[in-house]
């Protein structure tokens, strides 16, 4: 069976190029040319349109970046819709898309599966990514195999939908540690504690967390797409998360550089303070700290 992958980009090629060292002959498509050139490299056939590729597969991935992007994907597709095809989207989109996508499937007697990854970066291309399902058990089960071709799990956590509510759960926890460390290792260098060292002890307490052990490797790119999305669901859902809110903004005082000079150079800057050592004070000059009140 040919599965089809729409979408060669940063993450689109690395996960066609395990589907094929698994064994899947795959079938992509892309708008620029020259990501289906690299997508041959690495053993997938192009197709030269989206007609092309939906004639070949009955499965096709969908692996595009923004909402706009995937519900355009979804009209493009409708003259080539038949009856059986099965759309897993791969992206992280809000729920008003999978609606769409959904009614747009099914009026052809098609379904769709949504199935974000979650982790990245050397998962992505080692193969070890996992996939949050949302969909039928039916459609579930059609789609496993497919995304198991650049997984190590696959996760059905509910109905269509369900996927995507999984992934911002996810997404959520995720940029909270991202402001919780922070936070923490800037307390730390303040009293003059070396930030790596107490990220170190730290992984080895209570309060570690996966965000942490990667800390110096995010590039903090998909935070405000990420936390609109929490917001959004929040707001539709009637759910109060004040601590959503805060951390919609606080995390995007934090950049890559400024996590790296938390750990490792002599300060740091966090919502427009330096964040230093101070000159007396630390944990290495008690004297200097204030008497204990009786």
């Amino acid at each position: 069976m040919s599965v089809g992958l729409i979408g060669l980009g940063a993450m689109g090629l690395p996960m066609s190029r395990n589907m094929v060292l698994r064994g899947h002959t795959v079938v992509g498509y892309d708008v620029a040319a020259e990501r289906l050139a690299a997508a041959a490299d690495v053993g997938v056939e192009p197709a030269g349109s989206l007609a092309e590729l939906m004639d070949a597969c009955d499965v096709v991935l969908a692996c595009l970046p923004t909402d706009e992007s995937m519900v355009a994907l979804g009209h493009d597709a409708v003259p080539h819709i038949r009856a059986g095809h099965l759309l897993v989207v791969t992206g992280t989109h809000s729920l008003a898309v999978m609606s769409t996508l959904d009614r747009l499937f099914r009026a052809a007697g098609a379904s769709v599966v949504d199935a974000p990854v979650v982790f990245g970066g050397t998962n992505t291309a080692n193969g070890t990514l996992v996939s949050l399902l949302g969909g039928t058990e039916t459609d579930v089960e059609r789609a496993r195999p497919v995304v198991m071709g650049y997984s190590k799990d696959a996760e059905h956590v509910g109905p269509l939908g369900a996927g995507q509510v999984a992934k911002a759960c996810n997404n959520y926890l995720h940029w909270v540690h991202s402001v919780s460390n922070f936070e923490a290792l800037a307390l730390a260098k303040r009293y003059g504690v070396d930030a790596e060292k107490m990220r170190q002890v730290l992984m080895k307490s209570p309060g570690d967390n996966g965000t942490l052990r990667n800390f110096d490797r995010y590039r903090f790119t998909w935070h405000e797409k990420d936390m609109d999305l929490v917001l959004d669901l929040a707001q539709d859902g009637g759910l109060m998360l004040p601590m959503a809110a805060q951390t919609d903004q606080l995390v995007k005082s934090i950049t890559q550089g400024e996590v790296i000079r938390l750990l490792g150079d002599e300060s740091c800057v966090y919502l427009g303070q330096t964040v230093t050592a101070r000159a007396a004070g630390g944990v290495g000059d008690l004297d200097a700290l204030p008497r204990a009140r009786r």
